[in-house]
């Protein structure tokens, strides 16, 4: 991908936190900027410790159009970004975190249901944001948590016709309400799929481990996936390699580009996400 193929590039920052550019935009996701050591809130008196340093400190971030942020807690959303980051920024996020945040003081927060959608426009096009369905904890430990969304981006040229299809999970669980999205978005390019194996209080699976990470892998049927949200916070249990293997078991291995922190990776017009050496 060299030339006037590419067109944009995807960053892993760390945690569930990318930097997106495409056509023009450029996008964080989950903005989580803790330091080594420092604490994540994760409500009713949880904390978790991170493990690593972020790739990128939170005063060195370009200029964002937009952050999606998939629901409020503490290692998507910590105290760093809400004192670093512009007060003015959208951010496209659940109904719910959207009241907290704008009590914060971010005054564009915007909520979105399952299936909602938000355009942001610009001179070379625009990208579609329609939230998706996801479970963070199953049964009816579900209300325990913050609500989640997953998010698919749409980018479009300026004649309206989709470009590149990039699918964010969002903190989920493999459930039955997933299967929808891949009958609305048959053709997905890039998938960043939120990891981990998370356990509350040691027992409570609240993220995918590395078997359903592969299932929803083989459901959404990306051309390429990035796995993120992996071995931040000591509270994730299921370690890259185990999603590595049931990727393997199940046939899908060469769709896997495993990003280092502070890696990026070139996007192009529906194209594969190359493996190669980062630029």
């Amino acid at each position: 991908m060299r030339g006037e193929d590419v067109k944009g590039s995807l960053q892993f920052i760390g945690n569930a936190t990318t930097l997106i550019h495409y056509g023009g935009f450029t996008l964080l996701t989950d903005p989580n900027f803790l330091r080594r050591g420092r604490r994540a809130y994760l409500g009713y008196g949880l904390t978790s410790r991170r493990l690593h340093d972020p790739a990128v400190r939170i005063e060195d971030l370009p200029v964002v159009d937009a952050v999606l942020l998939s629901h409020l807690h503490g290692d998507h959303w910590d105290r760093v970004t809400r004192r670093g980051l512009d007060r003015d920024t959208q951010i496209l996020t659940t109904t719910s975190a959207a009241g907290k945040l704008r009590r914060q003081g971010f005054g564009r927060s915007m909520g979105l249901r399952a299936w909602q959608q938000h355009e942001l426009r610009g001179p070379s096009g625009s990208v579609t944001v329609t939230a998706l369905p996801a479970r963070h904890a199953p049964g009816p430990a579900q209300a325990l948590l913050p609500p989640v969304i997953g998010t698919m981006l749409e980018f479009r040229d300026v004649e309206g016709l989709v470009e590149l299809r990039m699918l964010i999970s969002g903190d989920t669980l493999l459930d039955r309400s997933l299967e929808a999205i891949p009958r609305r978005f048959p053709d997905i390019d890039v998938a960043l799929v939120h990891l981990g194996g998370t356990k509350l209080l040691g027992a409570l699976l609240v993220t995918m481990d590395g078997r359903q990470g592969a299932a929803w892998v083989d459901l959404m049927n990306p051309r390429s996936v990035v796995p993120i949200h992996f071995d931040d916070y000591a509270v994730f249990r299921s370690p890259l390699e185990e999603f590595h293997r049931h990727v393997e078991q199940a046939g899908l291995a060469d769709r896997v580009v495993p990003l280092e922190r502070g890696e990026t990776r070139e996007l192009a017009p529906h194209r594969i996400l190359q493996r190669g050496p980062s630029r």
